[in-house]
């Protein structure tokens, strides 16, 4: 008989051909017994194309039946953690987490109703031991507290997966990357680093927090108003810039927003954010001086339930900005948050608020993800034979590849979501090509990418909707007149399209009386036809085919 080998496979499901919604996995064993771990289970977020969708999760369709050892977690942002409370019921296995992420974590879940998890504290730099990985968390630097690279330990050979990082000199919050862990990894040999690719389009280097907190300092300094800066809560050094920015200008600082109040706890809890005066609350500040208060809140990507969006529209009951504030943006603009991001400043200078970017202000932020020179340093410590680009969109993956070939990395591979690489023995190879799709959140229900719901959503969206109604007698003959009514759809005035919807009316009555008595006995014959009539209709009014609604009542 055959003798089956063990392999090495590393196969993503979420993260590779997009930025956001991380779900790597690990796989040591043969082709028909693998045993897997998960590195990271995040979401994403919708966008114009997704109508009434805020969250997206990985589909984990594959894992079905599959041996899950645990699921090891780098650090604490949400396209890292955050469907986990989504996919709980899929995945039930035994987590790993540094103390900041463990705490979000625990909190994420019981707010999604579990309260039966085995979630095990790593101390910063610890080492763990799953089934045939051997783990060891090494401390990088990003944008929020305690971002791990980790050391996957193999029989196969050493994997050593970034996570999201950056090489900060002099970080705001916890220690700088640990080079010697890395170089000692290089040294003992690096079989593949799969990495980080968001900013490998971008020169230099992605800059130091430290720089932040002076450049905050010297604009706040300027503003004679009340001030609001909106940046990501998950950013806790950014907050603790704008923190002691604030108060080095003399101002208290006031919390707006959930998600501040809960970033700052998880920092509390592992002593972070220390030496700092207490916050107000939103009804001290709103008594203060206007030079004396600065409110740090959440919505700087223009979401619409976040706190800023709420004072830009006017509906905060405590926080209100005019004429004379001011509102800076410490963030970078997500792709495909452009409108939502100008349309909220926009209504902010509506109101009078002066905005400041970091397009107006170098400096006042920096990119937590590395820069091409960042990207060429981590290759010389870690000096692997693999370099597998992750965290990036497909040009951001090739580009990467590009530049690992380059520097001199061996062999190079640019896996989408759903393939399963090999990494060991032999040269690395895409082997297999398994299921990798999306769930939506749509009403607390995951649903799948393609679901009916929103497929007409989007139809209506793009195309409006048509309803039509009529009784039918025991005879299957008309019984009422028909009513047509119009949704989504454009009319000049409401005479022109009562003109409309009365001729719609006139051509399904006479549809309808074409049809034989036992054709109007049949509910789909019956919505077939008054469907192609109105559409054929609507095509000829508006250049649309628009969802035709039927409601048939039987007497």
């Amino acid at each position: 008989m055959k003798k089956h080998k063990d392999e090495l496979v590393f196969l993503p499901l979420g993260g590779s051909n997009e930025i956001g919604m991380n779900l790597n996995l690990y796989g040591f064993g043969p082709e028909d017994n693998r045993q897997w771990i998960l590195v990271d289970v995040g979401v994403t977020f919708g966008d114009l194309t997704t109508p009434g969708i805020e969250v997206i999760v990985p589909d984990p369709k594959f894992l079905e039946g599959e041996t899950i050892l645990g699921v090891v977690l780098t650090h604490a942002h949400e396209d890292h953690i955050g469907a986990l409370g989504w996919l709980w019921d899929k995945i039930k296995a035994p987590l790993y987490a540094t103390p900041f992420t463990a705490f979000l974590i625990r909190e994420k879940l019981r707010e999604a109703g579990v309260d039966d998890f085995d979630l095990t504290e790593v101390p910063l730099g610890g080492s763990i031991k799953i089934g045939p990985f051997e783990i060891d968390y090494i401390t990088i630097t990003h944008s929020i507290p305690e971002p791990n690279g980790l050391a996957i330990r193999t029989p196969l050979g050493t994997v050593l997966h970034t996570g999201d990082w950056k090489i900060d000199p002099d970080p705001i919050t916890g220690k700088a990357t640990d080079i010697s862990a890395i170089t000692k990894l290089g040294d003992d040999g690096v079989l593949a680093m799969i990495c980080d690719s968001t900013n490998v389009f971008v020169e230099g280097a992605s800059g130091s927090e430290a720089g932040v907190r002076d450049a905050l300092a010297a604009l706040i300094r300027t503003l004679k108003g009340k001030v609001a800066v909106a940046c990501f809560a998950s950013n806790v050094a950014r907050m603790d810039s704008v923190i002691r920015a604030a108060e080095a200008c003399g101002r208290r600082v006031c919390l707006v927003g959930r998600s501040m109040h809960r970033m700052t706890a998880a920092a509390k809890h592992v002593g972070l954010l220390g030496g700092i005066s207490e916050f107000v609350t939103e009804g001290e500040a709103s008594k203060m001086k206007p030079t004396e208060v600065l409110y740090l809140c959440t919505g700087s990507q223009g979401e619409p339930r976040a706190a800023l969006s709420r004072i830009a529209d006017g509906n905060h009951p405590l926080v209100k900005l005019k004429s004379g504030d001011a509102c800076v943006f410490s963030s970078r603009v997500i792709p495909g948050n452009e409108i939502s991001i100008r349309s909220l400043q926009n209504r902010l200078s509506d109101l009078g608020v002066e905005i400041h970017t970091e397009k107006d202000h170098p400096g006042i932020h920096v990119s937590g993800h590395p820069a091409r020179d960042e990207l060429r340093q981590m290759y010389e410590w870690a000096r692997p034979r693999i370099a597998v680009p992750t965290h990036g969109e497909r040009r951001h993956l090739q580009k990467h590849a590009a530049l690992a070939a380059e520097i001199g990395v061996p062999e190079q591979i640019t896996p989408r979501n759903g393939d399963m690489v090999r990494l060991a023995p032999g040269l690395a190879e895409i082997i297999d090509e398994v299921p990798a799709g999306r769930l939506f959140v749509d009403g607390g229900m995951l649903v799948p990418e393609g679901a009916d719901a929103l497929r007409e959503r989007r139809h209506a969206a793009h195309n409006g909707m048509l309803f039509c109604s009529f009784a039918l007698d025991r005879k299957n003959k008309l019984a009422s007149i028909v009513e047509v009514r119009g949704l989504g759809l454009a009319f000049e005035d409401d005479d022109t399209i009562s003109d409309q919807l009365e001729n719609m009316c006139d051509l399904v009555e006479k549809a309808l009386q074409k049809l034989s008595p036992e054709e109007r006995d049949d509910d789909v014959t019956v919505e077939t036809t008054v469907a192609r009539v109105l559409k054929k209709a609507a095509q000829n009014i508006w250049d649309r085919r628009p969802i035709v609604e039927t409601i048939i009542l039987r007497l």
